[in-house]
């Protein structure tokens, strides 16, 4: 049983990742500009979701530089893909059968998008931060009311404040290391933490954090960045908050 749901989630993982590059690529753009509406040769995107591939109806050479011949932009789809599987697998080895790994895994994608835009633009869009937030309560919420679940959905509430309080805080006293999008995604991640009891919360946070001082010691190093250079924290927070829900799930 425990095979077929990591495969399960897997291939779900796969058909909710193959989805994402589309959007990634209209949601990476700099603050105070619009979301993109073209492709980088001028065609019109067309809905949301779905590969970063465009196919202009007109025929193939048509226009100025071959203009109607198909072609890709944006992240390919096979990045995406195989970091949604790789989670939504991850959660179901830990957490099973319980309610919650369904929570978990629905909230995936979306983690995944979040993660592919602040590595392209350093930028945690409220269009994608805030309805996660929304997201993890409501769907953490309906597993406690569902037989077999594990955890405590006042636990995820208190847990998502006081993680969202906590990178408040730290945007208050450095705002150029720890943007606003930070401390937004902090209440979705501190939701989902919070499920498992303090000890998961304690350990996913500071497992967030310790992922991204790492990552930006080893760019000092290295000389790839200085220290007032920033660099896209949104997923260091996202890995440690998967590893804390791991932790909880194998010891639930």
């Amino acid at each position: 049983m425990g095979v077929f749901v990591i495969v399960v989630a897997a291939g779900y993982g796969v058909a909710a990742g193959l989805l994402l590059p589309r959007a990634a690529y209209r949601l990476s753009v700099e603050p105070g500009e619009p979301w993109r509406e073209h492709c980088p040769q001028g065609h019109p995107l067309r809905g949301w979701l779905g590969p970063a591939r465009c196919r202009p109806s007109g025929p193939a050479g048509s226009g100025p530089a071959g203009s109607g011949a198909a072609h890709a932009y944006g992240p390919r789809a096979v990045l995406p893909a195989v970091l949604t599987a790789a989670v939504c697998a991850l959660v179901a080895a830990a957490v099973g059968v319980r309610p919650e790994a369904a929570a978990y895994a629905g909230l995936a994608p979306l983690l995944v998008l979040l993660a592919l835009v602040d590595r392209a633009v350093h930028r945690l869009p409220d269009v994608l931060t805030l309805p996660l937030a929304a997201g993890a309560a409501a769907l953490l919420g309906i597993s406690a009311l569902l037989p077999g679940a594990a955890g405590s959905w006042r636990l995820a509430l208190l847990g998502g404040g006081a993680l969202g309080a906590a990178y408040l805080v730290l945007h208050l006293i450095n705002p150029a290391g720890m943007g606003l999008g930070d401390v937004k995604l902090a209440l979705s991640l501190g939701v989902a933490l919070g499920w498992y009891g303090w000890g998961v919360w304690a350990a996913g946070a500071f497992l967030g954090l310790l992922y991204g001082s790492l990552y930006g010691l080893t760019l000092l190093l290295r000389g790839s960045a200085t220290r007032d250079q920033g660099f896209a924290f949104g997923p260091f927070m996202a890995a440690g908050a998967l590893t804390g829900v791991l932790l909880g799930g194998f010891g639930a």
